[in-house]
C-alpha cells in the first residue's frame, strides 16, 4: 500500500483512531530511520540531548516530540519533513 493510502485510510477513521494511528506510524518510522542510519538509541538521544528514555518513548509510541524536537529530528537524520513522516502526498 502507498502512503497516501495509507494516509487515506487513517484519515477515514473517528478522531481518536487516526490520531493513534498517526502516532503509531510515526514511531515506526523514527525507528527505521534509526536502524537506516545504523544509530543506537543511546546516539539519537545524543545528538538531540534528550535522554535514552525519552528518545525510546518516542520510538514506543508512549510520549510524542514536541516541535522543536521534530525539527531536530529532521537534522539528525537528514532527511526532509515528509520523510520523518513516512507521508508522500
Amino acid at each position: 500500500m502507498q502512503n497516501k493510502d495509507v494516509l487515506n485510510e487513517v484519515m477515514g477513521g473517528t478522531k481518536r483512531n487516526r490520531a493513534e494511528e498517526i502516532k503509531n506510524i510515526f514511531s515506526q518510522r523514527l525507528k527505521e530511520l534509526r536502524q537506516e542510519k545504523q544509530l543506537s538509541q543511546k546516539d539519537v538521544a545524543n545528538k538531540l540531548c534528550v535522554a535514552v528514555s525519552t528518545y525510546a518513548n518516542w520510538e514506543q509510541g508512549r510520549t510524542e516530540p514536541g516541535i522543536y524536537d521534530i525539527f531536530n529530528l529532521i537534522w539528525v537524520f537528514d532527511i526532509e519533513a515528509n520523510d520523518l513522516f513516512a507521508m508522500d502526498i
